[in-house]
């Protein structure tokens, strides 16, 4: 089964987003269909905040070394692009199809002097379509799932402004809808009517189960870095412990038991 394909099945594509090579290899050992980077997992491994801070190169290495352990399809969250223009950004989604990503995410938000802005609307759809038009004339086939971040960034008129954006983004040769932090159940059953894009939703605390999400018609469930934070507060912890005894007896203490 193909990539797209996966966003048809009968139950929703559960995405492993990974940071690394020994997280790859985690969820390929668990099962997982397929993996997608989380941007903000990996900037946080080499010490940077999220938005862009981390260069492509950067990012270019970790999903060379991801793909040197794992056979799974692997989509990258290339953020906004790396570039401001549609032919650099191309550029760069060229280079990770080279490398055999088949997918991306990219945003419809970019962060100015430390806060995250929406683009606005018809340009960035103008901007997606010519990047879907070079990567056709190349026969570079990626599946372009867009990031709106209506939600995420409280915007007033949330659910109508995605669905004026989907169907921009749809128009201008998207595969896919990602929208974080969406977690109405009466919104997301109105996005999945209204748009023909499958709708990518995010983990968050509220969101429903994903037996709901099914029922709902999501076609793709993602982890974001929840994930990754998950793990790095455990790590402080084990640290805190191993400093405030004086010990190594914490590192060997079974987890049920503590």
């Amino acid at each position: 089964m193909n990539f797209i394909e996966l966003h048809n099945q009968n139950k929703p594509l559960l995405i492993a987003n990974v940071w690394d090579a020994g997280s790859a290899i985690a969820a390929q050992q668990a099962g997982y269909q397929a993996l997608g980077t989380s941007s903000a997992a990996i900037a946080a491994t080499l010490g940077y905040e999220d938005g862009e801070a981390m260069s492509f190169d950067e990012l270019l290495y970790f999903v060379t070394r991801i793909k040197s352990v794992s056979n799974l399809p692997l989509s990258v969250d290339v953020e906004a692009g790396f570039g401001y223009t549609a032919e650099e950004i191309t550029t760069h989604l060229k280079r990770l199809v080279q490398l055999g990503v088949v997918g991306i995410n990219l945003e419809d938000s970019r962060v100015v002097n430390g806060v995250r802005q929406l683009d606005d609307a018809p340009a960035f759809a103008s901007k997606l379509k010519k990047i879907r038009k070079m990567l056709n004339v190349e026969h570079y086939q990626l599946f372009l799932n867009i990031r709106t971040d209506t939600y995420l960034l409280n915007h007033e008129q949330a659910l109508q402004e995605t669905l004026l954006r989907g169907r921009l983004y749809e128009a201008a040769g998207a595969d896919g809808l990602f929208v974080p932090c969406l977690t109405s159940e009466k919104d997301i059953e109105t996005i999945t009517k209204e748009l023909n894009l499958p709708l990518n939703v995010m983990c968050m605390p509220n969101l429903p189960t994903f037996e709901m999400l099914e029922t709902l018609g999501v076609s793709r469930i993602s982890m974001g870095n929840f994930v990754h934070s998950a793990i790095q507060s455990k790590l402080k912890d084990l640290m805190q412990i191993i400093h405030s005894q004086q010990s190594f007896a914490g590192v060997f203490v079974d987890e049920s038991s503590r």
